[in-house]
């Protein structure tokens, strides 16, 4: 059986994909011509370097092409949708590809098995440097190999640790919910309603040829079809609409921030729930935005800029108890904290995710989610509202942590998760009557968890 742990098979080296002294591209040969050509040997390059597990595989990306400019569009589509597609499919694909799970060898499984490569693709290439007559020998047998008799976390593609706490709280449905994780995300977008209806952007991008519809549940979403480049056009540069996963639009309208209030982004991040609580308060009253990276406040600039909102103040924290938090204890009328977690219900976008946590590196994020919330509780006013947030599936990042809170903090209660956004005229399906639990599967967003408390007045 194969190891949970993928950090166990060392990456042998790759084929360099042409590269001269000091890693660039020196051109044509260096194309990783995905659609026909099948040269693997920029995507195993890429891989090498993911499958370190050192860094975030999408940081890791995007160092790969920096250091390969010449690369085309199709090009990096390719190598991106290979190396992610191994990462989504890590576990099963080392099982297939032993003794020898090589960079290469993992490659080659998921082009055959996930990646709708025939063998007459892989054919063409025998006798050149690619492919020798054992590759397409061991090809062709993997084509109808079986996994029936390896573990349910083998065949989900999950660490045994996570298969455990993951079955227990999903029971049945996790094959459908990791059959969901392990396949790529849809590009969403918002509307900013300060400058533009949702109708007349479908009109639009659909007159333009950009496949584009309305969201179910967010009444500010659209679900784009593919991933049209969209950092160059008009309604992104002039800040009519952002990207954002629609889960994550959800939240915004749990915590429902009216005009006028006095309102907190806890963990704003690069701002994108910041932005959608500015518009939604009519780039009135006063916005604050805490976070304890000044890179990833920095982030939040230009895109303040695109959007017109002056309603926001952005605040760079040292930690949950600095003395600009305590500050402004009692003062808000309503704040959000989208809590760092293990960002496991982004598998879609974050595949490396799954590999890289531990039941370590959770146990202390829940110690370090339960201090955040505490801090953040004591900004909220007498008959203010507190969401408290997560995109994890772990109970334990999420139901424990509020349930621990209400339990210390009698001033607090649960308000139903379905009542409040019924007010806002959005219901979800298979909806919990406390939490809110956005599940992949049956949502078709990002996995997040939320609680909406109030504070007794």
């Amino acid at each position: 059986m194969t190891s949970q742990n993928p950090r166990l098979h060392k990456p042998g080296n790759a084929t360099r994909a042409g590269a001269k002294a000091g890693g660039k591209s020196s051109g044509k040969s260096a194309r990783a011509e995905g659609a026909g050509g099948l040269d693997t040997a920029p995507a195993i390059e890429a891989l090498e370097l993911l499958l370190d597990l050192a860094h975030p595989a999408d940081a890791q990306l995007s160092a790969f092409f920096r250091n390969y400019p010449n690369f085309g569009a199709r090009d990096r589509s390719f190598i991106a949708e290979a190396v992610y597609g191994v990462l989504r499919r890590l576990r099963s694909l080392q099982v297939l590809a032993a003794p020898a799970a090589t960079p290469r060898r993992l490659l080659l499984a998921w082009l055959a098995r996930h990646g709708g490569r025939n063998m007459r693709e892989f054919e063409a290439l025998e006798g050149k440097a690619q492919l020798d007559k054992a590759d397409l020998e061991w090809l062709r047998g993997l084509k109808g190999a079986k996994l029936e008799d390896q573990s349910e976390a083998v065949r989900l593609d999950l660490p045994d640790w996570l298969h455990e706490l993951l079955a227990a709280q999903f029971g049945d449905h996790l094959p459908t919910l990791m059959e969901s994780l392990n396949s790529a995300a849809p590009l969403d977008l918002r509307v900013n309603p300060l400058k533009a209806a949702r109708d007349e952007v479908l009109v639009q991008f659909n007159r333009e040829g950009v496949v584009a519809a309305a969201t179910p549940w967010s009444p500010l979403g659209m679900r784009l079809q593919g991933k049209p480049a969209l950092q160059k056009h008009p309604l992104f540069l002039d800040g009519s609409v952002e990207v954002q996963d629609e889960g994550s639009q959800i939240l915004g309208f749990l915590l429902a921030p009216k005009r006028g209030e006095m309102v907190c982004d806890f963990c704003a991040g690069a701002g994108g729930k910041t932005l959608l609580l500015g518009a939604l308060m009519r780039n009135s009253g006063r916005l604050y935005a805490f976070d304890t990276s000044e890179k990833r406040l920095g982030r939040m600039k230009p895109r303040l800029a695109r959007s017109g909102l002056q309603n926001v103040q952005s605040l760079l924290i040292a930690h949950e108890r600095d003395a600009k938090v305590k500050r402004l204890a009692g003062k808000f009328d309503r704040v959000l904290v989208d809590a760092p977690c293990s960002g496991l219900g982004t598998l879609r976008r974050n595949p490396d995710l799954k590999w890289r946590q531990t039941p370590e590196s959770v146990t202390e994020l829940t110690l370090k989610q339960a201090a955040i919330l505490d801090a953040a509780a004591r900004l909220v006013k007498a008959g203010g509202r507190l969401v408290y947030a997560t995109c994890s599936l772990l109970r334990e990042e999420d139901e424990d942590i509020v349930n621990a809170f209400l339990s210390t903090h009698p001033d607090f209660r649960l308000l139903p998760v379905g009542e409040v956004l019924a007010a806002q005229n959005i219901s979800l399906a298979a909806e919990p009557v406390d939490f809110l639990r956005l599940d992949t599967a049956r949502h078709g967003t990002d996995g997040f968890f939320a609680a909406v408390m109030e504070r007794s007045a």
